[in-house]
């Protein structure tokens, strides 16, 4: 029997419920449950974010060395152009791009409260380098 049976990916922030709606738009998921301080969505694959209040939250500054990258989400997807376009209209920022030309290309974001992520196509191949 395992000890660990299942497992979410938790993001601190300021506001839960407005960066919920911002996950939940772009990975098309459901809030599942929310109380005054944690609001969670879930994915029809079973993926599961889960956004929790803290009021002294600050967001990470990668690429930039102070309070640099603590944790990032990754997600794949085929349009990248068209999940850019997503990103910002749902008030998320470009903050790199990858070789366009690469076998996996590969996008970096930052989420409403300044979490990064990436978005990719394909698998990596490489260590992440910086």
């Amino acid at each position: 029997m395992a000890l660990v049976t299942t497992g979410v990916v938790v993001l601190d922030c300021a506001e839960p419920e407005k960066l919920a709606e911002f996950y939940k738009e772009l990975l098309e998921a459901e809030h599942v449950d929310a109380s005054a301080n944690r609001v969670e969505v879930h994915t029809a694959d079973g993926f599961r974010l889960a956004l929790r209040r803290d009021m002294n939250a600050t967001a990470p500054s990668w690429p930039r060395p102070e309070n640099s990258l603590q944790a990032h989400l990754e997600f794949v997807a085929e349009d990248l152009d068209g999940v850019e376009r997503r990103i910002v209209s749902l008030g998320g920022r470009p903050t790199e791009s990858g070789d366009p030309s690469g076998a996996a290309e590969e996008r970096g974001y930052a989420d409403p409260a300044g979490h990064s992520f990436t978005v990719r196509r394909g698998v990596p191949t490489a260590p992440k380098q910086g």
